[in-house]
């Protein structure tokens, strides 16, 4: 199985999946803690993937929604962004509304 499709049953199988640096307990980079902090504040589940455990996933991942940058946060199989556009979406509002919506 490809990078491609194991980044797409991943997506498949999760309302909100976050690519990041480490794990939500212990990540590895600000912005990936960052992502994290956001997600628990809006008291929802995500399932994360530490794409420091897989270098073909940590590249695939960037060619996969073409983003060059990682965190990468997917709701209902849709990217949504990094770090900087979480935190807007978080701040507006906007996060809250996606992730209670159909789940």
């Amino acid at each position: 199985m490809s990078a491609q499709d194991k980044i797409q049953k991943t997506i498949n199988e999760h309302n909100v999946v976050l690519y990041m640096k480490g794990s939500p307990k212990f990540p590895q980079c600000g912005f990936s803690s960052l992502a994290t902090q956001i997600l628990d504040a809006c008291d929802t589940d995500f399932h994360a993937v530490d794409v420091l455990q897989d270098p073909e996933i940590r590249e695939g991942i960037k060619v996969f929604a073409n983003w060059p940058t990682i965190p990468q946060l997917y709701i209902h199989g849709e990217f949504i962004g990094g770090a900087d556009i979480i935190k807007e979406m978080y701040e507006t509002g906007e996060l809250l509304k996606l992730l209670k919506a159909n789940s």
